[in-house]
């Protein structure tokens, strides 16, 4: 099979080429299944550039979410026969023409969504989800302002707190992405810097009640000075590049919480409700209440560009590789 092997790590992403590498039988507990499609994220680049926390050792195949079909499953295995439809986290293996993955991985694709938007849903949905839901506890409402609004996880929030009720607020770096977020339904679309007049104006001098932050630096800065008391600041992370920091004088006197949010992990530490948030992102989707966007689809030899599409904020929405 084809697949993108990452040798060496570089920050440009350059050491990262389709090799030919021999097809893997599933062990037990293990499903193989073709690919068809599998969405670019930002850990994907990071654990080229050495940068994520988890550190595959190399060499490695990049791609982190990905759907397609059950060709063949290991010993154990009863949930998936051949030829089902899945999608799932592969933490590592999605940029290939076939991986292998834990079943425990894995779950159907919601019916009526096809591969590509099956790919670009799990991750961003379930982030959005576990923020907005477990984390924030958002009520039908209350003003949810969203940065990065335009990208994959910074969109999902935006449909999530519109299927909530919230009155959302949703920032973006240009013209078109603003447009596209005006179009998708946010009451109030404002330029990614510069925006906290225009929040406490929106809602009446009070600031937004949830704000989720996948941007971190100046952005989380000045959120800090347009959130409402008994506001959250959700951290999701950091595509700016620079971690900030806060004086806790300011959660203090403006009586709001900064909350940290890792779905995967929320998931890991309580399983019973990890399973409940798949399910209902999973239902959403069905009933179409939320519908992933995919701006762009690349073949398995473009997949450098793919990723270097979403390092230069050019994706609205999610970006597909399709091998």
């Amino acid at each position: 099979m084809k697949a993108l092997v990452c040798r060496a790590i570089s920050e440009d992403i350059s050491t990262v080429r389709v090799e030919d590498l021999p097809v893997r039988e599933p062990g037990p507990g293990e499903v193989r299944l073709r690919i068809r499609a599998a969405s670019v994220n930002f850990p994907d680049i990071l654990m080229i550039q050495g940068k994520y926390q988890h550190k595959p050792p190399l060499p490695f195949t990049p791609g982190m979410e990905g759907a397609g079909e059950v060709v063949a499953v290991g010993e154990g295995v009863a949930r998936f026969r051949a030829g089902d439809r899945v999608v799932g986290g592969l933490r590592t293996g999605g940029f290939a023409e076939e991986a292998v993955a834990a079943e425990s991985a894995l779950r159907a694709i919601p019916k009526g969504m096809d591969f590509s938007a099956a790919a670009a849903f799990p991750a961003a949905y379930l982030t959005a989800y576990v923020a907005l839901v477990r984390r924030a506890a958002i009520e039908t409402g209350e003003t949810l302002l969203v940065h990065g609004a335009a990208g994959g996880v910074g969109l999902a929030a935006v449909d999530l707190g519109l299927a909530f009720g919230a009155r959302v607020i949703a920032t973006a770096s240009s013209e078109e992405k603003r447009a596209f977020l005006a179009a998708r339904g946010a009451h109030l679309v404002l330029p990614s810097t510069g925006f906290r007049e225009a929040v406490k104006d929106f809602t009446g001098g009070l600031g937004a009640d949830v704000i989720y932050d996948p941007v971190g630096g100046d952005v989380f800065d000045e959120s800090v000075r347009c959130i409402a008391f008994d506001g959250r600041l959700l951290v999701i992370g950091f595509t700016s590049g620079r971690i900030p920091e806060i004086s806790v004088n300011m959660p203090l006197i403006k009586g709001f919480s900064v909350v940290g949010v890792r779905a995967g992990e929320y998931g890991r530490r309580f399983p019973a409700r990890g399973r409940e948030n798949l399910e209902a992102i999973d239902q959403l989707a069905e009933e179409g209440i939320i519908r992933p966007h995919v701006c762009a689809t690349f073949p398995l030899e473009r997949a450098v560009e793919a990723m270097r599409m979403l390092q230069e904020r050019k994706v609205i929405g999610k970006v597909v590789v399709t091998p």
